[in-house]
């Protein structure tokens, strides 16, 4: 219930002798109203076009991805709720990726790039599945043996 009333209010301000249900019905009908006339935000926000962007008259900044995981980033930059736009530079090989971002967002933006660097030098260092797997099969197969090879000992000498 709690968190039902935070994550929206509103204030109304009724002038009236006695407040009914028929009063309160229609300054709510009033407030949805110009809720309505005001209509939606223009700008979007998250991932956009770089057009889109630069249509909110505001100081464009840039930074270069060489990694072509982009999505890894798309996902910082969702969490951090940064208005961003990508362009892949194709005349280099491999391909760049550009991230515009509003200028004044540079603090929050450079928090979601230290994030997004730090867990792909985490992937970096973490070895691979198949490598994990191949080192566990060969484990598994050397104890396999040494079992044997106890068992095998037991039963000769046991005999007398």
């Amino acid at each position: 219930m709690e968190e039902e009333v935070t994550q929206k209010t509103i204030m109304l301000s009724i002038k009236a002798t006695k407040l009914t249900a028929e009063v309160l019905r229609n300054a709510l009908k009033k407030y949805l109203a110009a809720q309505q006339k005001k209509g939606p935000n223009p700008y979007k926000k998250g991932k956009q076009s770089y057009r889109e962007l630069r249509k909110q008259n505001v100081e464009l900044s840039h930074i270069e991805i060489n990694d072509s995981n982009i999505r890894s980033f798309e996902r910082v930059a969702r969490e951090f709720k940064i208005d961003y736009s990508l362009k892949k530079d194709t005349m280099e090989k491999p391909p760049k990726y550009l991230v515009f971002f509003k200028g004044r967002d540079t603090d929050t933006m450079n928090l979601a790039f230290k994030k997004y660097v730090g867990k792909q030098m985490q992937k970096k260092q973490q070895p691979s599945i198949r490598r994990k797997l191949a080192y566990f099969k060969e484990i598994v197969a050397k104890g396999k043996n040494r079992e044997r090879a106890r068992e095998h000992q037991q039963d000769r000498g046991q005999s007398l």
